[in-house]
């Protein structure tokens, strides 16, 4: 890259971390829409219902299908519940999205040596047709965003994941912007699962962080708890990035059998205050318990009784 190219993407990328803080429309995503619209694909984005009001309301409609949707962890420990909540979204783009094709899942190296590989037979028990799931292991995190603009240029695949470690220097804003302009052109979706990654600016229209939470007891119709029962995953999401003035909290069970959403009965947490959920829970039951930084009180003792001496 010449030294007059870096400097015209320096300045785009200052253009755009001022737009967005400025809440004004950017330039490259208005020019990319407006060609979207003159191709004739659509005068808006088009979207994919979540089936969950609160979170469809904070979606504008649902989850974008031309853009980039960020999903990122605190750290590796919480990587299965990034990597759950976009494999359960790409369980939705498969089976109830407007296109059905391969989905595309591409690892950077460092973020597969700690995260670990898909494993098929679980990709199919989450809800997954693995028979057109694909797995790329590219070495070096270029060579994965390469793959990705190809990915998404090409229209073949229903979704594209991109799953990188962090806040790495060569995919920055103006990378991102790439990803997204290749989105928008396409009409695909990306999701980027980061993790263990900082907020930063990114071309992204939503971010979410996801940590884990504690399923629901599945109990039987006389009362009873089913013993030695599994619950459906459960994610305790934060929509940390959108148009709402207020980050949206919320707890989502993934039913991978009905490929579905559900809200759970404990209500929604939007703004700051407790809202009711918009529809029951998949199943009946009540949350574990889960202390915030230790485990549970100890057991009160009872009565103390003095006792004599052995002699």
């Amino acid at each position: 890259m010449t030294r007059s190219v870096l400097a015209q993407e320096t300045v785009f990328a200052l253009r755009e971390t001022i737009a967005r803080m400025e809440g004004k429309a950017l330039p490259a995503l208005a020019a990319a829409e407006a060609e979207h619209v003159a191709d004739g694909k659509g005068e808006s984005p088009s979207r994919l219902p979540m089936a969950v009001t609160a979170l469809d309301e904070a979606l504008e409609g649902g989850l974008p299908l031309d853009a980039i949707t960020e999903i990122r962890s605190l750290g590796f420990r919480h990587a299965g519940a990034a990597s759950g909540f976009a494999l359960s979204l790409t369980a939705r783009l498969q089976h109830a999205g407007p296109e059905t094709g391969p989905v595309l899942w591409i690892s950077d190296r460092m973020a597969r040596g700690e995260a670990g590989l898909p494993y098929a037979p679980g990709l199919k028990a989450f809800g997954l047709d693995s028979a057109r799931f694909y797995h790329a292991l590219p070495q070096r995190l270029e060579d994965a965003l390469w793959l990705a603009e190809a990915a998404l240029s090409s229209g073949i695949f229903a979704a594209t994941l991109l799953e990188v470690h962090g806040n790495p220097a060569p995919f920055g804003l103006t990378e991102s912007r790439r990803l997204s302009l290749r989105a928008k052109a396409a009409g695909r979706p990306l999701l980027l699962i980061r993790h263990a990654g900082e907020e930063e600016a990114s071309s992204a229209l939503f971010r979410f962080l996801a940590e884990p939470a504690p399923a629901l007891e599945r109990r039987l119709p006389d009362g009873s708890m089913l013993g030695g029962s599994i619950g459906h995953p459960v994610f305790r999401l934060t929509l940390e990035k959108s148009r709402i003035p207020a980050p949206l909290c919320l707890d989502l069970e993934w039913n991978p059998h009905d490929r579905q959403f559900f809200a759970l009965p404990h209500g929604l947490v939007s703004r700051g205050r407790a809202v009711p959920a918009s529809q029951p829970a998949a199943h009946s039951g009540t949350l574990l318990s889960a202390p915030f930084d230790r485990p549970g009180a100890p057991a009160s003792m009872g009565s103390v009784v003095a006792f004599e001496r052995a002699s």
